[in-house]
C-alpha cells in the first residue's frame, strides 16, 4: 500500500479503533439502588411550656442558636469525614496505580487515543507514550490487533494488552475502584467479530461502556442508577456520533485539509520523505474522502452546523446546575467528549466551535481539572 493512502486510512479515520453500532447486544442489568431518608423527632411538652409562653422570643433565639451550633457541628463533622474518605480512596488508588507500568501506543491526533490520555491524566496514572508510525506501524508489530490505541499494562510478572479506547478506560476504572486483578477484568470485555454497515469485518468488544463493580462500589462511584446510565449513554454517543464529525470538519476545505495534515506531520512520527508525501497527498486525499464521510453520516451541507449542534446538545445534557456531567468532577463521559474535541485544537474547526457554541466554559473546566490532577502531562 502506498504511504499516503495508508496515512489517510490511519489518521482521524479508520486507523483508530472506531466504534460501530452493532445493535441488539444485551447489556448487564443495572443494580437496584436505594436511598435512605432522615426524620426528626418532636419533643413532648413539659415544664418548659410555661416558660415558652412567658418569653417566646428568648427561647426562640436560644433554640435557633442551638440548632445553628448543631448544624455547624454536623457540617464540620461530615466535611472532615468526607476528607478522610477521599484521602483513603486516594491512597488506595495510588497503591493500585503504582503497581502498573503502562505503555500507550498511539497516534497523537487520533481522537480515541486522546480519550485515553485524558482518562490517564485525570486519574494521575503515569504512562509511557510510543508514537506509532502510521505508514509502517512497526511499533505495534507485536500485536495482531492493528489499530490504536493499544495499552500494555505490566503488573508484576504479568503483562496485559488492552485494545479499544473504551475498553481501556472501563477496565482501568474498574481496576482502580475494585482492585480486582487486571487479568480477570479484561475477560469481562470479550472481543467479537462482526460486519459493519459497509460490509467490512470489524472487531467489537462486549460491555465496553460498563464498569464491572459490585453494588457498593457502584454506589461509591455513581451515587445512583441514573448517573450510571447517563454516563454510559454519552460515552457511546461520543464514539458513535461525535467522533464522526471530526474528519468532515477538519478536512472541510483544501486549505483546512492542508493545515490539518501539517499538524499531523508535526505531531506524528514521520520520516522527512514520508512527512512531505503525507502532508500534500494525504491532505488532497482526505479532502475528497471527507465528502464521502459527509454523505455516509448524512451530515448537512455545512458540516460545521452538525458540529455546533452536537456541542450544544452536550452542553444542554450537562445542564446549568452542575459544572460537569459527573457533578463536581468530570466523569468518564466528560473525559470522552473532551478527548474527542481536543484533537482539533489549533485548527479552524476548533476556533469556530468555541466561538459559535456554548461549550467553551465546560471545555476549559475539564482542561483545568485534568491539569490540576496531573500537571506532568
Amino acid at each position: 500500500m502506498a504511504p499516503a493512502s495508508r496515512v489517510v486510512r490511519a489518521l482521524w479515520t479508520g486507523g483508530c479503533a472506531l466504534a460501530w453500532r452493532l445493535g441488539g447486544r444485551p447489556q448487564p442489568l443495572l443494580p437496584t439502588q436505594s436511598r435512605a431518608g432522615f426524620a426528626g423527632a418532636a419533643g413532648s411538652q413539659g415544664p418548659v411550656a410555661a416558660a415558652r409562653k412567658g418569653s417566646p422570643r428568648l427561647l426562640g433565639a436560644a433554640a435557633l442558636a442551638l440548632g445553628g451550633a448543631l448544624g455547624l457541628y454536623h457540617t464540620a463533622r461530615w466535611h472532615l469525614r468526607a476528607q478522610d474518605l477521599h484521602a483513603e480512596r486516594s491512597a488506595v488508588q495510588l497503591s493500585l496505580s503504582s503497581r502498573l507500568q503502562l505503555t500507550l501506543y498511539q497516534y497523537k491526533t487520533c481522537p480515541f487515543c486522546s480519550k485515553v490520555r485524558a482518562f490517564l491524566d485525570f486519574h494521575a496514572l503515569p504512562y509511557q507514550v510510543v508514537e506509532v508510525n502510521p505508514v509502517h506501524r512497526a511499533e505495534i508489530k507485536f500485536s495482531s490487533y492493528r489499530k490504536v490505541p493499544i495499552l500494555v499494562a505490566q503488573e508484576g510478572e504479568s503483562s496485559q494488552q488492552l485494545n479499544d479506547s473504551s475498553v481501556i478506560i472501563s477496565a482501568l476504572k474498574t481496576y482502580l475502584v475494585s482492585g480486582q486483578p487486571l487479568e480477570e477484568i479484561i475477560t469481562y470485555y470479550p472481543a467479537m467479530k462482526a460486519v459493519n454497515d459497509q460490509g467490512k469485518e470489524v472487531t467489537e468488544f462486549g460491555n465496553k461502556y460498563w464498569l464491572m463493580l459490585n453494588e457498593k462500589e457502584a454506589q461509591q462511584v455513581y451515587g445512583g442508577k441514573e448517573a450510571r446510565t447517563e454516563e454510559m449513554k454519552w460515552r457511546q454517543w461520543a464514539d458513535d456520533w461525535l467522533v464522526h464529525l471530526i474528519s468532515p470538519n477538519v478536512y472541510r476545505t483544501p486549505t483546512e485539509a492542508l493545515a490539518s495534515f501539517d499538524y499531523i506531520v508535526r505531531e506524528g512520527k514521520f520520516g522527512a520523505v514520508e512527512g512531505a508525501v503525507a502532508k500534500y497527498m494525504g491532505a488532497a486525499a482526505m479532502y475528497l474522502i471527507s465528502k464521502r464521510l459527509k454523505s455516509r453520516h448524512r451530515l448537512q451541507d455545512n458540516v460545521r452546523e452538525d458540529l455546533y449542534e452536537a456541542a450544544d446538545k452536550w452542553v444542554a445534557a450537562v445542564g446549568k446546575d452542575r459544572p460537569f456531567m459527573g457533578g463536581q468532577k468530570p466523569n468518564l463521559a466528560d473525559l470522552a467528549v473532551y478527548g474527542v474535541l481536543r484533537v482539533m485544537e489549533g485548527l479552524d474547526a476548533f476556533d469556530d466551535l468555541m466561538q459559535h457554541t456554548h461549550i467553551q466554559p465546560w471545555y476549559l473546566r475539564v482542561e483545568r481539572a485534568i491539569t490540576e490532577a496531573s500537571p506532568a502531562h
